[in-house]
């Protein structure tokens, strides 16, 4: 991008920001659980077409817009190139307990993930290339996806999937919040950032009876205690140990007397993989797994596998190309390397269709603690909305072809 550019995309951006914050503080005090977005979906609707853009519905919630460069031919209406920016729009069934002027005001509900930003963040993009696209200057087509339900697996990257969201896209971007890193910098990494996330569920069932007499029955709580012990244990024996896989259980339960042996336990806990071959791998090698234990003694087993989310594997050129962007906005000092989290999200779904990349986005305020993602006392430092609107802006406006 020329120096041009980047500072006709910076005084656009700025010309937005107190409208983007105020839009931000308005979603963060209405928050919506996945895909009941309607009022969030609303809202962006609204500003798209008052913009003078075309946005289109998604079955649902949740919608796209595309900004087309100004052609020769009116008709010419090619994806060539066409990028595609994400921002996901829903909250987390947590409590707000901040005490600030837009704290939430629905009890129960909060962006504590800081989709609230990201929202806003896409929205200023689309203001923003929407002038250029006006001026002549806008040299590739631009979707911008506004997904709900990334917080509730699969995901709602999928829904917009299967609504031809991700038709003709050649490049895709998002920017997740870090509330370990200080407003004005950024994280970036080549191949996985994130992990992969399914939810695992045992059951055993077998011949109850009296404690007395285990060797009578079948020692459901013993067997039950055996695969929460070593499952995880041997399955790490079995897969590549630099696939960081992790199997963690969440609750067991079984039984209701301390002298009687029960008929029935379930096992619950996650599965989270940063390596995409292993995490294809894992359900067969669970069942296996799962099968020698179980039978040791004697328990009918059954396994649900359900798939949430793949890791979120980032395409080392569009890194490249973010880190260009990014050095031109921030300064080369602002861009820094981060680390790989066990924490999943939907933009996997995807990368798995189109090469792209999710970058970090510093949002703490300087000097102010960490508080993490999905607590009540998560917020941001608003400057971060303004440099986020700045990058994507600028990946847009590269030079094409």
């Amino acid at each position: 991008m020329s120096d041009s550019l980047h500072a006709q995309a910076a005084g656009k951006a700025a010309a937005f920001a107190d409208e983007l914050v105020a839009f931000r503080r308005d979603l963060h005090m209405h928050p919506e659980l996945g895909r009941e977005e309607f009022r969030t979906t609303g809202l962006i609707r609204e500003r798209l077409v008052r913009a003078g853009l075309r946005p289109r519905l998604l079955p649902g919630t949740g919608l796209v817009c595309d900004i087309r460069p100004d052609r020769a031919s009116p008709g010419d209406r090619t994806d060539e190139g066409l990028i595609a920016f994400r921002g996901d729009i829903d909250a987390l069934p947590v409590d707000d307990v901040k005490e600030v002027p837009y704290r939430s005001t629905v009890p129960g509900r909060a962006h504590a993930c800081g989709h609230d930003v990201h929202t806003s963040i896409v929205l200023g993009t689309a203001l923003v290339l929407a002038e250029f696209a006006r001026e002549g200057l806008l040299p590739r087509p631009v979707r911008l996806i506004f997904q709900p339900a990334e917080e509730k697996l699969p995901g709602g990257a999928l829904d917009v999937i299967k609504a031809g969201g991700l038709a003709g896209v050649s490049e895709i971007h998002a920017i997740h919040c870090d509330p370990k890193v200080e407003v004005g910098r950024v994280g970036l990494r080549s191949g996985a950032i994130t992990s992969a996330c399914d939810r695992v569920v045992i059951t055993l069932t077998g011949a109850g009876g009296h404690t007395a007499r285990p060797h009578r029955t079948t020692d459901l709580v013993t067997a039950l205690a055996k695969l929460a012990a070593e499952l995880p244990s041997a399955f790490s024996r079995r897969i590549d140990p630099r696939s960081g896989a992790s199997l963690v259980w969440g609750r067991i339960e079984s039984g209701s007397a301390p002298n009687v042996i029960p008929q029935y336990g379930e096992l619950e806990g996650t599965l989270r993989c940063l390596d995409l071959e292993a995490w294809r791998q894992a359900p067969d090698l669970m069942h296996e797994l799962v099968d020698v234990i179980a039978s040791t003694y004697g328990a009918k087993w059954e396994l649900e596998h359900h798939r949430g989310v793949p890791p979120v594997v980032n395409d080392p050129d569009a890194v490249a190309a973010m880190r260009t962007i990014a050095t031109g906005v921030l300064g080369a000092s602002a861009v820094e390397g981060t680390e790989q989290s066990l924490g999943g999200e939907d933009f996997s779904w995807f990368l798995e269709r189109v090469p792209g990349e999710l970058t970090r986005l510093g949002v703490r305020p300087v000097g102010d603690p960490v508080y993490d993602l999905h607590q009540g006392q998560f917020d941001v430092d608003e400057r971060a909305i303004g440099i986020g609107v700045e990058l994507f802006a600028g990946l847009a406006l590269r030079p094409f072809r």
